[in-house]
């Protein structure tokens, strides 16, 4: 039976994929900066290392020895307060953990780095392919192309494939994303939400995709070496995905624009294109927004 070693185990993603892993055979470990309850704990394996600790992560890596390894860990809310954690964790951290990697001398075969498409930024309108120029618009964004530009110092040592998942969402994320904070307002039967700008477009995925494409990405040997989009190719403003939400729930949710809740640098168009992760993994099996809306709204949590 093969390893895999997920770091983030326990955040939401990471969750979803220890299941999507271990229902595929492996033999699920994850990493987590303090100790797991519950949940994940089912499937995985859970060791507990810093991604500031290069000797601690190289221990567990070591001590795995995996073959795959998929580096979910991440400050992943574009407006966290705290600048400096964002790159300590999402750049240097990232570092760390491929010079573990590295000095564990594991036999690993794919390397999994979850980038972000925000890495685009505003630069281009229309379907992004992964040929886009960069063009970051906040630190988050920056740290992840620092990320990769970091990734690329390590190419020829480790089998390396970075992912730049669009938006996506699903049962269990935090409230401080946009569509569980509409969802739960929606749950709670809240008669107001207050949002920012409403004409924004987002690709939007449902997580429990992105963990498959992650999936197969780790066992497809071509994709090594190469960046792809995780995304939908169809993007939806926010007053879409409210009417959706409307006419799933029934509920009339009023909305008012809060001017505090309107980001500066906010890019205003994100869509990419899947043609070449298509090309690497197959077709990707979608669920539609509808469907991800409802299992949200209905989920009992």
């Amino acid at each position: 039976m093969k390893k895999i070693l997920i770091t983030g185990v326990d955040g939401f993603t990471g969750r979803y994929l220890a299941e999507t892993s271990h229902d595929a055979g492996y033999e699920v470990h994850g990493l987590a900066h303090k100790p797991v309850a519950g949940g994940v704990a089912g499937v995985a394996q859970v060791h507990v290392a810093d991604l500031s600790d290069v000797a601690g992560l190289a221990a567990v890596v070591q001590a795995v020895q995996p073959q795959k390894v998929a580096h979910l860990a991440a400050i992943a809310f574009v407006a966290h307060g705290d600048v400096d954690a964002i790159y300590r964790t999402n750049t240097v951290g990232t570092r760390n953990l491929l010079e573990a990697l590295v000095q564990s001398k594991a036999p690993v075969e794919t390397v999994l780095l979850a980038s972000s498409a925000n890495v685009y930024g505003n630069s281009v309108g229309g379907v992004l392919s992964e040929s886009a120029p960069a063009a970051p618009a906040n630190d988050y964004a920056v740290s992840k192309l620092a990320m990769e530009f970091v990734a690329r110092l390590y190419a020829e040592r480790l089998p390396i494939v970075v992912a730049r998942p669009f938006n996506y969402t699903g049962v269990g994320q935090a409230e401080s994303f946009l569509i569980p904070k509409i969802v739960n307002h929606v749950r709670r039967h809240a008669p107001l939400i207050e949002l920012g700008n409403l004409e924004v477009a987002r690709d939007f995925s449902d997580v429990r995709t992105v963990v498959q494409c992650y999936q197969l990405l780790l066992e497809a040997r071509a994709a090594v070496g190469q960046t792809f989009n995780v995304c939908s190719g169809r993007a939806w403003t926010l007053n879409e995905v409210l009417d959706i939400v409307r006419d799933i729930s029934g509920h009339p949710l009023e909305v008012r624009v809060n001017p505090a809740f309107v980001r500066q640098n906010e890019v205003k168009l994100l869509v990419g294109s899947c043609a070449k992760l298509e090309g690497a993994i197959g077709p990707v099996p979608q669920i539609s927004l509808a469907d991800t809306l409802r299992w949200m709204l209905e989920a009992s949590v």
